[in-house]
């Protein structure tokens, strides 16, 4: 995710230069409310302490993005808004110009990641929600990826189970609104080592192997799978035609990155076939255009 234009120039009361109007302490440092003009077109408005941007304030960038928020010693810091060229918008708390702690970032296709953050990252507990169909993942995040324990949420039915690497893994389950589950696991297809070889470099996306259908059931993430006691096939007339499809090979979408023109996305979604959707959901995360022009140093 790109940090282009989250970065405010650091030197303002070293170099003192553009144009400034306002308040100043004994020494001649900006102090106080005042508003600043950079070489560079951006401009401040709010609070300074000893030449420093410190308390609230509104910086607007030349290309149209603005942070409304707190600073302290010229760093975005604790509560605030950064509003990105392309509409997308984070709210929420900063450390150091890193998004850190809770906060919610609204993309421009219409997602919303709600939740924690770590050194800019979705990082955490949080939950993403798919504006396009309604979906929503609900659980941990590491580093800005799927990660851990989680449900995703669809319309008449639900998935439960851990994920590794934004894919599910392991145990699982997918629970129905009609009032039964079908348990299983998530598992890699066996293949042979020339095969394996022949499809290293192509991303493996794990299979859903079913075992069992039953009535509802509390959720455990860390239980082992059931043990197989018959073929599904037997269970099969509990569930629906209709539901049946979303049943077995999951796909999952990757949620839009930080900002969103360049990301791709697979929402986590029912078999049978993968979904790429376009924009925020549709691109790869190490993609993502500058969310914002890089600042120059404010003199």
């Amino acid at each position: 995710m790109s940090d282009l234009g989250s970065e405010e120039i650091e030197e303002e009361a070293e170099n003192d230069l553009g144009e400034y109007e306002g308040e100043r302490n004994e020494a001649g440092e900006r102090h106080g409310h005042g508003k600043a003009r950079l070489p560079n077109g951006d401009t401040y408005e709010g609070l300074y302490a000893n030449g420093k941007r410190n308390g609230e304030g509104l910086y607007r960038f030349k290309n149209g993005a603005r942070y409304i928020g707190e600073y302290f010693e010229n760093k975005k810091h604790g509560h605030g808004t950064f509003i990105y060229p392309d509409g997308s918008k984070y709210e929420g708390e900063w450390v150091e110009d890193q998004r850190h702690g809770n906060g919610v970032y609204s993309y421009v296709n219409g997602d919303t990641y709600t939740g924690e953050w770590f050194n800019h990252n979705r990082h955490g507990q949080g939950t993403y929600v798919y504006a396009l169909t309604g979906s929503k993942y609900v659980g941990t995040w590491v580093n800005g990826q799927q990660e851990g324990a989680a449900e995703v949420i669809h319309l008449n039915h639900r998935y439960q189970g851990k994920f590794v690497n934004k894919n599910p893994m392991g145990p699982g389950k997918y629970v129905f609104d009609i009032g039964c589950e079908q348990h299983g696991e998530y598992v890699h297809d066996e293949k042979g080592e020339e095969e394996e070889e022949e499809e290293s470099l192509i991303p493996v996306v794990p299979k859903w192997k079913a075992i069992k259908i039953t009535t509802l059931t509390l959720w455990a993430p860390d239980e082992p799978p059931p043990a197989e006691t018959a073929p599904v096939a037997a269970g099969e007339a509990l569930i629906p035609e209709e539901l049946e499809s979303s049943v077995g090979e999951t796909v999952l979408e990757t949620p839009a990155d930080v900002p969103a023109e360049a990301a791709e996305s697979s929402e986590i979604t029912p078999p049978p076939k993968e979904v790429e959707e376009e924009e925020e959901g549709a691109k790869d995360d190490q993609g993502d255009q500058a969310a914002a022009g890089a600042e120059e140093e404010e003199a």
